[in-house]
């Protein structure tokens, strides 16, 4: 069997606010494989959103060892982490955070930039992931020119757009009306798959969650 893409054990996450100290996550531990689309599940301030900001290196304060591509990133430092998560993992939001003053094609593009893809195989890549999403006659859209599922799918591009091994979504059709949200989760679910990435999307849609390969159910901490 291959290594797990990511590997959560004893993960621990506390707060305090008004002289309470909040336990956020109790010890989860999480095991993906390559491939593997889990649904994370649980209801609003569950919990949901700090363990996907633990897997994608983007706050600290936590404890317990998180593993990414076989590496122990909680020991790495500042620039390590950010070459692993740029090399690794792949983000979609609830809301697209697009960058209003350049184009769906371009948006897809600058991730790949950034990593040293060159512009010519960059914009050829983007306009490959657009067109599968059904967005070929919108590459030179500005994201306020396109409709609330057309923004989500230029995210979702950005997303794979550098090959991530791993794919976080925090509530990504949760700003959608439901038959767009069915829409863009068939798509989205549709392209990681024949990309051959994983993928951990948190949902409170339980509906939405049968769709994907395995559920885990965020509770009081603790993955059930």
């Amino acid at each position: 069997m291959s290594d797990p893409v990511v590997s959560l054990r004893d993960l621990r996450r506390s707060f305090s606010q008004g002289g309470v100290t909040i336990d956020v996550l109790r010890g989860v531990n999480l095991e993906i494989r390559p491939g593997e689309i889990v649904a994370l599940l649980g209801p609003s301030g569950s919990g949901k959103s700090t363990m996907l900001q633990a897997i994608g290196l983007l706050e600290g304060g936590f404890t317990g060892v998180i593993e990414i591509a076989g590496t122990e990133a909680t020991k790495l430092s500042g620039d390590d982490r950010t070459a692993l998560r740029r090399d690794h993992l792949g983000f979609v939001y609830q809301f697209h955070h697009l960058l209003p003053d350049f184009n769906a094609l371009e948006n897809v593009v600058l991730p790949q930039l950034v990593a040293g893809t060159d512009r010519k195989a960059a914009e050829a890549r983007a306009s490959e992931l657009l067109t599968a999403l059904g967005l070929a006659a919108r590459l030179d859209h500005r994201p306020s020119q396109l409709s609330g599922g057309e923004q989500q799918r230029v995210a979702v591009a950005r997303a794979l757009a550098n090959r991530p091994e791993l794919v976080l979504a925090d509530e990504p059709t949760g700003n959608l009306d439901e038959a767009t949200a069915d829409r863009v989760l068939e798509e989205f679910l549709k392209l990681v798959r024949g990309e051959g990435s994983s993928a951990l999307i948190a949902t409170h849609n339980e509906r939405l969650a049968l769709r994907m390969d395995r559920v885990v159910r965020l509770h009081e901490g603790v993955l059930v």
